[in-house]
């Protein structure tokens, strides 16, 4: 039955994607995709019991009251990439992040488990959570939502978070693309993920005319380039094992040529794979600009605003997709135990739940580039979601809730105050 299921389902599910994909949208305003997921749930199961949270999350569950309740989290929001080939010309929206397929591939889950009846065999409850807000942008939108109390984090995870979302849930399952052209089939597990920071260091000198009066000016963005080489020099001394990345960028000055600024603006990002090496080197950033502005006379104003938290991929979770794998002959081909530097959200409900994120050939060209697009349709809509969905059978009976752990909100926020205000960044 599982194989005529997703085959039958494959185009109206395919049509759903490419619908999404069409449609991008950014993280908060997901309005036509969170219709999209509604109005096919609604088509399948007319009594569906819904939740709404966020502005555009949904949460529904299928077999209510088991002893575990696991969730399997799908992304609704698009990047902003105004360059992408299907980019939403008014707002630079495209979905080059594969988050449309993951939509589709949990409504191809909810129909296949809903249809057979095959979550009543699941000594779990099933629930689906189609989350807004993954990808951390359109951030001057998202301050706005902070203002008028709609939201308090950036992130849709860490959000739903806040608002209790996860708290009957006892682990997490997302999927994610993985960007490339492959030979092979391909699936991934235990892929862990760097968590980061945003930091901004406002450089402030005295202006002055650049050619009458240069001598009484204190050059800000002097300061500013005395920074960006000192964090260039910084990087022999960062260790290699915890893939430490920063992208410094000037990110304001409002002088003209003829005048000494007396106000720069650089912001970087900050990423580490572990949380304790990323409060040494925000550390060390701080001090570095606090030297760069005494050398010319100046002063730096430092701000650290919270991304989001590395990434490590339950590894008790972990065997059970190695094992599924290793059952079935489909997708020919597994990554396992890779790192990466790129981020998300993941991190942050990894530390209240376990969580694991499961990755998927299919695509051509790279995430978040201007060529990304779905290539191997029957891999993204038919094969990867059965894949996932044997995953999920082969749990059933299996988990020991003893090995899997849970942290409260209110730890979770004393986490993220230790870094953002730890004595190494006062």
């Amino acid at each position: 039955m599982i194989i005529i299921i997703f085959k039958e389902q494959f185009q109206e599910i395919r049509n759903i994607a490419v619908q999404i994909f069409e449609n991008p949208e950014l993280g908060y305003k997901e309005f036509k995709t969170k219709d999209a997921v509604l109005n096919y749930l609604k088509k399948l199961n007319p009594s569906v019991e819904t939740e709404f949270f966020s502005t555009t999350g949904i949460k529904t569950v299928l077999g209510n009251g088991k002893k575990l309740n696991i969730a399997f989290i799908s992304e609704l929001d698009a990047v902003y990439a105004p360059s992408h080939w299907c980019a939403d010309k008014e707002t630079g929206a495209a979905h080059n992040c594969g988050h449309h397929t993951q939509t589709a591939i949990a409504l191809a889950l909810y129909s296949y488990f809903y249809k057979s009846k095959a979550y009543e065999k699941l000594d779990y409850s099933l629930t689906f959570i189609f989350i807004p807000a993954e990808e951390y942008l359109d951030l001057s939108y998202r301050e706005k939502l902070q203002k008028d109390g709609t939201i308090k984090y950036f992130g849709g995870k860490p959000e739903a978070m806040r608002l209790g979302v996860f708290d009957d849930i006892d682990a997490g399952i997302c999927v994610h693309a993985i960007g490339g052209t492959f030979n092979e089939r391909t699936t991934e597990i235990n892929c862990d993920l760097a968590g980061f920071l945003y930091k901004k260091y406002t450089f402030k000198g005295s202006a002055s005319h650049a050619g009458f009066d240069p001598f009484t000016g204190k050059n800000a963005y002097s300061m500013s380039t005395v920074f960006q080489v000192a964090l260039g020099l910084m990087r022999q001394q960062l260790k290699d094992s915890e893939h430490v990345r920063l992208n410094p960028i000037v990110m304001q000055s409002d002088m003209s040529t003829n005048v000494i600024p007396n106000s720069i603006t650089v912001g970087t990002d900050l990423r580490t794979k572990t949380v304790d090496y990323m409060k040494i080197v925000s550390d060390r950033l701080d001090k570095a600009a606090l030297g760069s502005a005494m050398t010319l006379d100046g002063e730096v104003e430092t701000k650290t605003q919270m991304g989001y938290l590395p990434f490590v991929q339950d590894r008790y979770l972990g065997e059970y997709v190695v094992e599924a794998f290793e059952k079935q002959n489909e997708i020919k081909k597994l990554w396992n135990n890779n790192f990466i530097s790129a981020a998300g959200d993941i991190g942050d409900l990894s530390y209240m739940i376990p969580c694991i994120q499961i990755g998927y050939s299919g695509f051509s060209g790279t995430i978040h580039g201007d060529d990304f697009k779905d290539e191997d349709a029957e891999m993204i809509y038919e094969i990867f979601p059965r894949f996932v969905a044997q995953v999920l059978e082969y749990m059933s009976g299996k988990i020991d809730k003893s090995k899997l752990y849970k942290r409260s909100f209110v730890e979770y926020e004393e986490c993220l105050n230790q870094i953002v205000h730890s004595d190494l960044n006062k």
